[in-house]
């Protein structure tokens, strides 16, 4: 492995990274009252004394409207003194430190965002569910403020970098996907209207992030992975025009948490265990979810690297660093990326299982695999309580490893 690239630094934007990888911007759950906890400290540090390149913190909303579960960031001057500690840690163990920015749209309710949810269209999600409100266009300048905001909060607390979210369905791609958007405006209709609202959003974000000399990078659909959503030739046609926007890169990524929740991360979520940490507060759901979750999630077979083939069309389509996503657990899949032109790797549940994981990549050779699994459990306990692999877990009841025992 002499002539690898993984573990030699990278110049992404305005700033310098140890090595090729980023722990990817997967909800963590370990925030409190839209702000920072000790759990979120910890892992984070962890994972950056682990050996990664860049941590990041996933799922910040740029305003209250945006934000979709309490355990959720909404990144304010109020939480920079809890996250300025955050980001202290995670530079002190030589790691760049970024913080994912969004804005949840129709995927949320009224307890939590303390308005009725808004999406590009007035309708109905049955996801959440909610009825939803479309934004007026007077009020899209304003959102578009508050991802800017949002970069220059995220300056103040000492991150390097942030990571706009454009893809899995949230406000910005509610407004990409023809699925979502059924506006008559300018801001619907053909996909240079529908590209509009984002075009505004990451053109506030560029500025910001060359005023304070940081990287700003995109998440990406490259599909939506249904009919009658965003297609891969629709997709190169929006890659390339967020690299006219002046983004440092772009990580690529696929699914519709709506629609297509599996598509993200592959794999048969075990829902059983899904329902079991639901809050009673959402018995409908947990019910729903319990009795029929395995009909309702559409299940998308696992392989290491699953995004790989896809992401390859984007390689020859734009010229800025692609950051790949999808499926990495093992020094060999790693490789096999690398070796495809892309500049870095983000990988999540290999870091859920193992916070050492970079470190034992390289001390290790090209057998060394992650200890993850792939039985989704860290996903199903997700959206109720903190992100945790299950092998790193000792109170989890009898039947949920019964449940988990046939995923595996």
């Amino acid at each position: 492995m002499e002539n690898s690239k993984l573990f030699t630094p990278f110049k992404l934007g305005p700033i310098t990274l140890r090595n090729r990888t980023i722990r990817a911007s997967a909800f963590e759950s370990m925030g409190k009252d839209f702000g920072p906890t000790q759990d979120l400290k910890d892992y984070h540090v962890a994972v950056a004394k682990g050996g990664i390149g860049m941590t990041t913190l996933a799922y910040a909303s740029v305003n209250r409207s945006g934000i979709s579960f309490n355990s959720q960031l909404w990144l304010r001057d109020e939480i920079v003194p809890g996250l300025r500690d955050i980001t202290d840690a995670i530079h002190a163990e030589g790691a760049a430190a970024s913080i994912q920015i969004g804005h949840c749209g129709d995927m949320t309710h009224f307890f939590t965002a303390g308005c009725m949810p808004v999406g590009p269209s007035t309708g109905f999600n049955l996801y959440s569910p909610t009825f939803v409100r479309g934004l007026r266009k007077s009020e899209l300048p304003g959102i578009a403020k508050d991802f800017g905001k949002a970069v220059e909060v995220a300056h103040n607390a000492g991150f390097d970098a942030v990571e706009v979210h454009v893809g899995h369905g949230y406000l910005i791609s509610q407004f990409l996907s023809p699925y979502t958007n059924h506006r008559r405006d300018e801001f619907g209709g053909s996909l240079e209207n529908r590209m509009r609202f984002m075009n505004m959003c990451l053109d506030e974000c560029v500025e910001m992030g060359a005023k304070y000399g940081m990287a700003v990078t995109v998440k990406h659909n490259m599909e939506d992975g249904f009919k009658g959503g965003i297609e891969i030739p629709e997709s190169i046609e929006i890659a390339k025009e967020i690299e006219r926007r002046g983004v440092d890169a772009i990580t690529l990524s696929s699914g519709f948490v709506s629609k297509t929740p599996m598509a993200v991360m592959r794999g048969r979520i075990p829902t059983k265990t899904m329902a079991h940490y639901m809050s009673l507060k959402s018995l409908p759901q947990k019910i729903v979810v319990s009795l029929f979750g395995k009909w309702l999630i559409k299940t998308w077979p696992y392989e290491e690297c699953f995004f790989l083939e896809n992401a390859k069309k984007f390689r020859n389509e734009v010229k800025i660093p692609l950051i790949y996503v999808g499926g990495l657990v093992s020094r060999e899949g790693i490789e096999k990326v690398l070796g495809e032109g892309f500049e870095l790797v983000q990988m999540a549940r290999a870091l859920v299982n193992d916070p050492a994981f970079v470190n034992k990549l390289k001390e290790g050779d090209m057998a060394t695999r992650s200890g993850c699994d792939h039985r989704i459990y860290c996903v199903a306990r997700m959206y109720s309580d903190k992100m945790v692999c299950c092998h790193n877990c000792k109170d989890i009841p009898d039947k949920i490893w019964d449940e988990l025992k046939k995923i595996q």
